[in-house]
């Protein structure tokens, strides 16, 4: 191949393809080095939920950036304000939310004990309506004390993990710290599948009478990326302080819905 070419071709963007009857809508290929695209992307910040130990920060290099194609959210071993790390959790939350449709996250994830990343959905009425009554879409969960096991969850506020009866399924992800997966569910009005490359794992249906209690999941929500060190989940064993940093790779983030 001639080096003209070969310099054309790799510099022409990625033309993702849709699933059949499906269009994509949104998506972040990280092919900007620097800071995640503030046009896509921003942040929660502070000690944000279930008693873990990271300092989330604000556009912070050191915790979120975007280099050699790749999303890397970093946790670090430092004190910040009341943590004793610190991480990113970046949100697509004003920039990015849909209702039904395809989500496909292609990551790789840390592996170290205490580390506990997720890629996962709020709805944009969580100021309004109190969790779990508002709904959440757990796309990937994955613990360092259990290596290799994902989760796929749905919370709402019949069935979530305070009362015991959360709605989820789980798989058994091949080398997971060392190579990329695809992690996607896709979403319909009655209906909600959670994947591990292209593998259905979880199936989640509405059922007749069910109400907001049961299935709040037919309004916006928004994506999260973040990568928890310790809580209530993920510290359950501990955390290993010597394998710090840590991070989680996003080799790109796609959304679909229908034509």
């Amino acid at each position: 191949m001639k080096p003209l070419l070969a310099l054309l071709l790799l510099t022409l963007p990625i033309i993702a393809e849709a699933p059949a009857g499906m269009k994509l809508v949104w998506s972040d290929e990280f092919d900007k080095p620097g800071q995640p695209d503030p046009a896509k992307w921003g942040y929660e910040k502070g000690m944000v939920r279930n008693g873990e130990k990271q300092f989330y920060t604000d556009n912070r290099r050191e915790n979120a950036r975007v280099e050699d194609g790749k999303l890397i959210i970093e946790a670090r071993k430092e004190k910040m304000d009341r943590g004793d790390f610190t991480s990113a959790s970046v949100i697509s939350k004003g920039h990015g939310e849909w209702t039904y449709g395809r989500v496909e996250v292609k990551a790789k994830l840390p592996a170290a004990r205490g580390t506990w990343p997720a890629i996962w959905m709020l709805p944009t009425d969580i100021g309004k309506v109190n969790w779990p009554l508002c709904g959440e879409i757990d796309i990937m969960e994955h613990v360092g004390h259990d290596a290799g096991k994902i989760h796929g969850t749905l919370h709402s506020e019949a069935f979530n993990h305070t009362k015991g009866t959360q709605r989820s399924g789980t798989i058994q992800a091949p080398a997971f710290a060392k190579e990329f997966h695809v992690y996607a569910m896709d979403w319909s009005k009655d209906r909600i599948t959670i994947e591990l490359d292209g593998k259905v794992y979880a199936t989640f249906d509405r059922k007749e009478g069910d109400k907001a209690e049961q299935w709040p999941f037919q309004k916006p929500y928004y994506l999260i990326l973040n990568l928890a060190i310790g809580g209530s989940w993920g510290g359950q064993q501990g955390i290993d302080e010597a394998a710090f940093p840590q991070r989680m790779e996003v080799d790109h983030v796609r959304v679909y819905q229908k034509k």
